[in-house]
């Protein structure tokens, strides 16, 4: 009886590009050469320069300058003849915002301004932050272990400087191409850290197809990413998802490398200082509810508390509550139909947006 066959290795080791990789080399390369040669800068197919085209990191700054000068680029005509297009924390949100168009490169100027002109629009409310959230911690597909202070930080802080909660995948991005091969690139904290650093890889990079170290040459598949390995292959005991774009902008993005200036910051989001509590303020604030509704019960001006209650909702979320508006004058003739269905309204916006903020509070506690 035959041994049965072994199985081949999910973890690539090798110094060199993978077959995809080869693939998109060899057809860009016939695209750079071509644009070269409208540049009157003349090459054979085996002397074509691998032009690579990197951006800084920087936030938003970062973003929308690596933006501006793609759309330089495109306009000199030297935007074809680049054959990688790389970045670390702000621009790989430019990155990420421009391949969820196939094609981007050849439509530039449409891109641009649906980016900019999102960028300029409103953040994400805190209810949409909130439902990401919770669907990546509650998805019957992920490891719960796997939820980190990664997940609150891509849904908190990510989407007010992107604007956007992108679902996408970096396996979407496959097959552009007409446009320049993507690399997102992370720091490796651990390694970068380390004694021993010189030792190590602390780039760790994702692209359409593989996601690994490159100086190790140790590499997944990009879908793979996150799931558990044993002697080079996957474990099945969990069909863990592909991370998503918004994730990965965060892995990329988080500035701020220290976890717990990371914390301090969160905090700071959600209206908790560290060192002072806000549990005090928000119990104020149902009070005072819950008096404006005994008056308006009475037929009594309520105006006064619900300006209060306004006033305390700033202070604690900075500005970002998401309660109904309503003129003052109405208020003060409680007893009619219009100032009741208000009042029951502003209690349900009010109560919503606390409980979104403790659901806020208790995952990152978890985190902690």
């Amino acid at each position: 009886m035959e041994g049965s066959k072994p199985q081949e290795s999910e973890v690539r080791i090798e110094h060199s590009l993978n077959k995809n990789e080869k693939e998109f080399v060899a057809r860009r390369r016939n695209d750079v050469q071509q644009s070269l040669k409208k540049l009157k800068i003349p090459c054979s197919e085996n002397k074509v320069p691998n032009i690579a085209l990197l951006g800084s990191g920087g936030g938003q700054r970062a973003m929308v300058g690596l933006l501006g000068s793609l759309d330089q680029l495109q306009k000199t005509g030297l935007l074809d003849c680049v054959l990688y297009l790389s970045g670390v924390s702000g621009s790989t949100w430019c990155m990420a915002s421009l391949y969820q168009e196939s094609d981007w490169s050849t439509k530039l100027e449409t891109v641009k301004d649906k980016i900019i002109q999102r960028l300029s629009g409103p953040a994400v409310s805190w209810g949409d932050a909130f439902a990401k959230l919770k669907k990546d911690y509650t998805d019957p597909r992920k490891d719960t272990n796997l939820f980190s202070l990664t997940d609150v930080w891509a849904a908190m802080v990510v989407t007010d400087y992107v604007k956007e909660i992108d679902e996408h995948t970096l396996s979407d991005q496959r097959d552009r191409h007409k446009d320049p091969f993507p690399i997102y690139t992370v720091i490796d904290k651990q390694c970068k850290q380390s004694k021993q650093s010189k030792d190590g890889d602390p780039w760790f990079e994702f692209t359409p197809y593989e996601a690994g170290y490159s100086l190790t040459g140790a590499f997944v598949e990009t879908s793979n990413f996150g799931s558990k390995f044993e002697n080079g292959r996957k474990i099945k005991d969990k069909n863990q998802p592909e991370i998503d774009m918004l994730y990965l902008q965060a892995l990329c993005g988080s500035a701020l490398a220290d976890g717990e200036e990371i914390r301090k910051f969160l905090w700071q989001k959600i209206g908790e200082d560290p060192d002072s509590p806000s549990i005090d303020e928000c119990y104020q604030v149902l009070m005072n509810l819950v008096d404006m509704n005994l008056l308006v019960l009475d037929g009594k001006d309520p105006s006064d508390l619900e300006e209060s209650i306004r006033t305390e909702m700033s202070e604690i979320f900075g500005g970002k509550h998401e309660v109904m508006m309503f003129e003052r004058e109405l208020l003060k003739t409680a007893k009619t139909d219009n100032a009741k269905q208000y009042i029951e309204q502003l209690t349900v916006d009010v109560c919503n947006q606390l409980s979104r903020w403790f659901s806020f509070w208790q995952l990152a506690k978890i985190n902690a």
